[in-house]
């Protein structure tokens, strides 16, 4: 089996690549930083991996899609895992930075998923990481939120398109999860690991299953959020 691990470095995509190198698979990792990309290709050697390779690429620059396409070859699995948290307050006047917010955690999603539709193996998955921010739009993090609902309704039509290949298209949503993209974020009980997360987002794969809340709680607090009025709706 080979898995193509988009967003390599992220704390949730090391704990799924670790657990497809114990089982021995080959890997084709792709990451912003390539000293961090390179640290984290060893520990999967070492971990059990067949086979690990290494695609260094900033995933806000589109000019590279086509190459790291190209480069990872045929692929029986795709986990697509990058992104970034902005700080809704600093950028609610800011048009630049909400358009590159919207491009990195939306755009480019859509943009790696369509290239990597083509070179997924029949019977394969494509694995996308949304978030439950996606589910209603909130004063908090609006832009983020925007990114991920227009991820949502991406998959589910690519999803429509890929069924007649037997390609599954797993939506993952995870709730709050303790990683450095949320170190700025006061915890509370509802955080999870990135461990828990990333063996979650390993057995939604292993399933096909088509959208999964991670921690499962995030389904019922997402459907409670969705069902508030919206003039309740000021967080």
């Amino acid at each position: 089996m080979k898995v193509a691990v988009i967003g390599a470095t992220s704390a949730i995509a090391q704990e799924v690549a670790k657990l497809y190198a114990e089982a021995g698979a080959s890997l084709f990792l792709v990451g912003r930083d390539e000293t961090r990309l390179l640290a984290v290709a060893g520990d999967l050697r070492v971990r059990g991996a067949k086979e690990v390779e290494t695609f260094a690429a900033d995933l806000a620059d589109r000019s590279r899609d086509a190459a790291l396409v190209t480069a990872a070859g045929a692929v029986d699995v795709v986990l697509i895992a990058h992104g970034s948290l902005p700080d809704q307050r600093a950028i609610d006047t800011d048009a630049a930075a909400q358009a590159a917010a919207f491009e990195l955690n939306a755009t480019s999603f859509i943009a790696l998923a369509t290239g990597f539709a083509n070179v997924i193996r029949p019977g394969g998955v494509l694995a996308v990481i949304g978030s439950v921010a996606g589910d209603r739009g909130r004063r908090s993090n609006y832009v983020y939120g925007a990114a991920k609902a227009a991820v949502h309704a991406y998959c589910e039509g690519l999803r429509a398109r890929l069924a007649e290949s037997d390609i599954a298209v797993v939506l993952i949503k995870p709730g709050w999860v303790d990683t450095p993209m949320t170190a700025g974020m006061k915890k509370n009980p509802l955080f999870a690991g990135a461990k828990s997360v990333g063996r979650g987002i390993h057995d939604a794969i292993r399933k096909r299953r088509a959208t999964v809340y991670l921690p499962f709680y995030w389904r019922w607090i997402s459907l409670l959020v969705r069902m508030l009025p919206a003039r309740l709706v000021k967080f």
